[in-house]
Formats: structure tokens, sequence, C-alpha cells
């Protein structure tokens, strides 16, 4: 689960701070609202298709840590 958090980051600088899949503008939270509203990886990836199904699986779980409450660990730009 390390080597896919690392596709995540969190800058302060980019989108107020908001975790985001690494080198876009992509929230975590914008995947993660796209899968809840029923879309599929697949469609995620024909929408933004510099993605990787990888990126996709890390928004998966980064919220998944998050909702253990427990703090991700992200190195800060």
């Amino acid at each position: 689960m390390d080597k896919l958090l690392e596709r995540i980051s969190v800058n302060p600088k980019i989108c107020f701070g908001k975790p985001c899949i690494k080198g876009t503008r992509i929230w975590v939270s914008l995947i993660l609202d796209f899968m809840a509203n029923g879309m599929s990886i697949q469609e995620i990836l024909q929408e933004y298709p510099h993605l990787t199904e990888e990126d996709i699986r890390a928004c998966i779980a980064y919220g998944a840590e998050m909702s253990r409450e427990r703090y991700v660990e992200v190195n800060i730009a």
C-alpha cells in the first residue's frame, strides 16, 4: 500500500493543499466522487488518459487510510 500512497502528494501551493495525484492537479476527492457516483476505473481513464489505474487505486488507498483516522504522511513539496 505504501507504494500506492507515494502517488499522492500534498503541496500547500497546489490546489490549496488538497491531496492530489502526484504531478497533476487532480484531487483525490474528485476521483473518489466519480467512483461514488458510479463511474468505473475505465471511464475515469477515458476522461483523464494521462492517469493510470495505479493512480486511481492510490486515491482509493488514500481514502481508505483516511477513513481509519490515520494520518498519511506524504512529501510536501
